[in-house]
């Protein structure tokens, strides 16, 4: 995977040699099948057990045992970037025909300027008007027609298709109605799809689609376009409202007693703030932080009946049990916990308590904790003084007490850490302790941001005490105010501030020098 990875830095070296490497290897049995990869895997052992092997002998071992040639994919290897793939999509209804046209692009690098057409596996599916998966037969790809079906008639919901040219169409035959494309199934390729597919169609998808991975990442999409739509209507002083069919594909998803409830958790859980910081020119942390709150509780009134009964329903006082049906029971009822209690109502806060004291494990408790915390006032207070009073000789516990306070998006939270500097829990020469309550804190944005650099002052005040007894530690936090461009000219100037003010330091170590001296050059 060496050459794949080429002129990255080192901090995300590590990163993209084990996910990027880990999704080139699953797109061999996207290619291949289940049992045709398990016989390049028998071949490959066959062939270098006990021995030192390349990419490229795993790859001919993939490609003899099922006796298949892929020309493109090794570039896989060669080439740097992740491809982006767009498509665009076309119902013919007199013909019956759906057209789907890719086009690949992988941008270029230093050293690679021009790249050549990877083979992407791009698994689709099309749903009917009614929800339900289609029976894909045959499709067409330039003047080659394919046949979907097994010869002994058994036909397919999911067709992958060898997306392995600049520009290629794929036309999928006797389609009678016109379908919602379900694209890039199960995440078939590492790639940045870009589509027509309209806020309808994930509305749909995330209503009906059979396929997990895309049901989620549809409402990961609209939740996306949805918080970014707010904030740009936060900024402008303009009435707030989430689309009521947004809250209805919410709403379908958690009463589906078909889906796993761990899925159902995940489907349930909003992309994070920093995950929307990203997608703006100028991050707005206050913004931010203020419409993802707003859509968490609008969510929350809108299902709170089906909230409580999915609370209810999986609640247990049985002894901890770690496996997969007991794990999904736990987190579900978990995350529904934590947005009833986003609404504040003295009857949801009652019942985080109970579950809170009657806990029979450490992850109900710790989310019981979680969910009574949303909110300032007695119920919080008592909450976490009596967590520490019952695991204060547990240093790990701890420890995730600590962060749980750090990362708080209560107002003004940086007094209350650093009131934790002086907790006995608390020693500043423990570099873990640290990393739960500093780290912590940095990764509360709207904390950490604050627009009057209350948090960057904070911060800098921590790295220069650490500085003293640990500068590796130091270092490592420092590295919180490398995005400080991200960020308003107001947030900006507060940033380099304390960046200068860490930099003229006497004394300082050279491991914080050079990460300020770096943040501030960026």
């Amino acid at each position: 995977m060496a050459l794949l990875l080429e002129n990255l830095d080192e901090s995300n070296l590590a990163v993209t040699v084990y996910e990027k490497g880990a999704e080139v290897v699953r797109m061999y049995q996207t290619l291949l099948g289940k049992a045709g990869f398990r016989k390049g895997m028998d071949l490959y052992f066959q062939r270098h057990d006990g021995q030192a092997v390349t990419c490229e002998e795993f790859l001919a071992a993939m490609f003899d045992a099922n006796d298949v040639k892929f020309p493109t994919f090794p570039l896989w290897y060669a080439q740097a970037g992740t491809p982006t793939l767009t498509v665009t999509t076309d119902y013919n209804a007199d013909a019956q025909t759906f057209t789907i046209k890719c086009n690949q692009y992988v941008p270029s690098t230093p050293g690679q300027p021009k790249k050549e057409p990877m083979l992407l596996p791009l698994a689709v599916g099309l749903l009917d008007s009614h929800g339900q998966d289609m029976r894909l037969t045959s499709v067409k790809d330039g003047s080659s027609l394919h046949n979907l079906t097994s010869a002994e008639g058994d036909f397919t919901t999911t067709a992958v298709l060898h997306v392995d040219k600049a520009e290629q169409e794929f036309t999928f035959i006797d389609i009678a109605e016109k379908p919602v494309p379900s694209l890039l199934r199960n995440f078939s390729a590492p790639v940045r799809l870009v589509s027509d597919v309209t806020n309808n169609d994930l509305f749909f998808l995330l209503a009906h689609d059979s396929d997990q991975f895309n049901r989620w990442e549809a409402g990961q999409t609209l939740s996306r376009k949805l918080m970014l739509d707010l904030v740009s209507a936060q900024q402008k002083g303009e009435k707030l409202s989430v689309d009521s069919a947004f809250i209805e594909g919410i709403r379908s998803t958690i009463m589906d007693t078909s889906l796993d409830k761990e899925f159902v958790a995940k489907c349930l859980t909003l992309p994070g703030e920093s995950e929307i910081a990203d997608l703006m020119d100028v991050a707005d942390p206050d913004a931010i932080h203020t419409i993802r709150r707003y859509v968490i509780t609008q969510i929350a009134a809108n299902i709170r009946e089906e909230l409580l009964k999915t609370v209810e329903a999986n609640r247990s006082s049985a002894a901890y049990d770690p496996s997969h049906e007991h794990r999904a029971r736990r987190s579900l009822k978990n995350v529904s916990l934590g947005y009833l209690a986003s609404l504040n109502e003295p009857e949801i806060i009652d019942m985080a308590v109970d579950e809170f004291k009657n806990a029979t494990n450490m992850t109900d408790q710790i989310a019981a904790l979680a969910a009574i915390c949303q909110n300032p006032g007695d119920a919080r207070s008592k909450a976490l003084a009596d967590f520490y009073e019952q695991w204060k000789e547990e240093t790990l516990v701890i420890n995730k007490w600590l962060a749980l306070q750090a990362m708080s998006d209560i107002p003004g939270n940086v007094e209350n850490v650093r009131g934790l500097l002086e907790h006995p829990a608390f020693d500043i020469r423990n570099p873990n302790k640290v990393y739960s309550l500093i780290g912590g804190f940095c990764a509360s944005a709207v904390n950490f941001h604050a627009k009057d650099g209350s948090g960057y002052k904070f911060l800098a005040d921590v790295v220069l005490q650490l500085d003293k007894l640990n500068p590796q530690v130091a270092s490592r936090m420092v590295s919180a105010f490398s995005r400080w461009r991200r960020f308003d000219e107001e947030r900006q100037a507060l940033s380099k501030a304390q960046l200068e003010r860490i930099t003229s330091m006497n004394g300082l170590s050279d491991n914080v020098f050079e990460i300020a001296s770096k943040s501030l050059a960026s």
